[in-house]
């Protein structure tokens, strides 16, 4: 027989600080806490039961490490997603205090979107706090009481301009109706509805296909171990990921988003940096974008809906530096469309890492039950949209005038790949005669070829 004694539940593992009294600015205790254990002495979490019927019975969502909740946490993580490391960066250097609170006075949403059967679904929201927007409203007491309670959405309404629908008001495409498009040079009224990533990891592990424990582990090791309590507390089933999150651009009154008696047209877009706000032709992000946007407003002009939402998945979620990485990879291999993923593969691994999967619960969060025109050729946006429970209506590709020459390649390699299309596949043969602009005036290509 082997020893049946039960373990001993080990304390959490702490250093003492190398040096005496720490940064009067920081104002931390010499005593550090790498993570802490289920069941360990004092460890009493906050009742957190996702896809609770409402934000009380739901419980709040506390990350914080300080003024005596440590080990009253029942999340992971940090609040502001990537921004959480410029937090840290301006606490060290005294320019924040560590133990500061938010006044949020006045920073209540500027729309109170209607409940949704989705808020209190556990299997349709995995990705964002369904309360997060509320906080205030729904924990006022424990505010009170000196938590640390933070939103994770924040509602509000502003005026934009984009040249793109400048010129569509000009040329007669847009009418000015004072309400939605409101002058001659197209300001447009628009809510907005910022949202940082939230994750209940069991129902985003069920979203992928694998068990909870390896998504824990991977997460824990591909973040460099920044998170240990991924390991050590498997009773905390919710992590605030250091990532960025999402904006929704809603045209037109917000209350129509979730009315299916009236039609909506949908604009689901990925950053990209360099297209989006710089304008490089090498793709079509910034005229998909654009014609997005102005075809929300047109259906909001017609007494429907228009919503553009941007998520933060900069190069496909690879990352700008990947991205540019590729771009050489093409220019000085040959850029042409029948090696369009092979360049991106060679370098990433993989084509994509964006894995729609994820995206629709802020479909769901919105009560969007069916989309009447969506604006996108993806198919793993369309397939993770419908096999969500959401029905789409019709599929509207970017319209051939707006894709600017040096894309074809992107263009064509995708649809050949299986992007819709209401145009012309094209076969290998022809996608390897479909080239992008070459870097023959260009110092590199000259010096380059007298290496290889």
């Amino acid at each position: 027989m082997g020893d049946t004694t039960t373990p001993t539940m080990p304390e959490a593992p702490s250093i003492q600080s190398p040096t005496t009294p720490t940064s009067p600015a920081a104002g931390y205790s010499k005593h550090i806490v790498l993570t802490t254990y289920p069941g360990q002495s004092g460890v009493d979490p906050v009742p957190l039961v996702w896809g609770a019927p409402d934000a009380k019975s739901r419980g709040p969502v506390i990350v914080t490490r300080g003024a005596g909740m440590l080990k009253r946490r029942n999340a992971m993580g940090a609040h502001g997603g990537s921004y959480s490391i410029y937090n840290a960066l301006a606490i060290a250097s005294g320019e924040l205090d560590a133990n500061f609170r938010p006044d949020f006075r006045n920073s209540e949403p500027t729309f109170n979107f209607p409940w949704q059967p989705a808020w209190a679904d556990k299997t349709k929201i995995v990705s964002m706090d369904p309360f997060g927007h509320d906080v205030v409203n729904q924990f006022r007491e424990e505010l009170d009481a000196g938590w640390d309670i933070r939103p994770t959405m924040a509602i509000t309404r502003a005026n934009m301009k984009l040249a793109e629908i400048g010129e569509a008001v000009k040329n007669g495409e847009l009418d000015v109706d004072g309400s939605i498009v409101v002058d001659s040079s197209g300001e447009v009224r628009v809510t907005k509805v910022a949202v940082e990533p939230v994750w209940y990891l069991p129902g985003v592990a069920e979203r992928f296909g694998v068990d909870e424990g390896t998504l824990r582990r991977t997460l824990f090791e591909h973040t460099g171990g920044s998170y240990p309590e991924l390991i050590t507390r498997p009773d905390l089933k919710v992590f605030l990921p250091p990532i960025g999150g999402l904006t929704v651009y809603i045209f037109g009154p917000p209350e129509r988003v979730s009315d299916e008696n009236v039609k909506l047209a949908l604009r689901i877009h990925d950053e990209c940096n360099g297209s989006d706000v710089f304008q490089s032709d090498i793709c079509t992000c910034r005229p998909y974008l654009a014609f997005g946007i102005r075809e929300a407003i047109r259906e909001a002009q017609n007494g429907g809906s228009g919503v553009v939402i941007y998520f933060r998945k900069e190069g496909r979620a690879l990352g700008e530096v990947i991205k540019y990485l590729v771009y050489n990879a093409r220019k000085r291999g040959g850029d042409t469309a029948d090696k369009y993923f092979t360049r991106t593969e060679n370098i990433a691994g993989v084509r994509d890492m964006r894995f729609q999967a994820l995206m629709p619960d802020i479909l769901h969060w919105l009560g969007i039950k069916k989309v009447d025109r969506m604006l996108s050729m993806s198919n793993m946006k369309h397939d993770a949209i419908v096999q969500s429970g959401i029905k789409i209506l019709e599929r509207v590709p970017i319209p051939e005038e707006l894709i600017p020459s040096d894309s074809r390649v992107e263009i064509d390699a995708k649809i050949n790949a299986g992007y819709f299309t209401t145009g012309r596949q094209y076969t290998m043969e022809e996608l390897a005669a479909v080239k992008g602009r070459g870097w023959e005036k260009w110092e590199d290509v000259t010096v380059s070829s007298l290496f290889f």
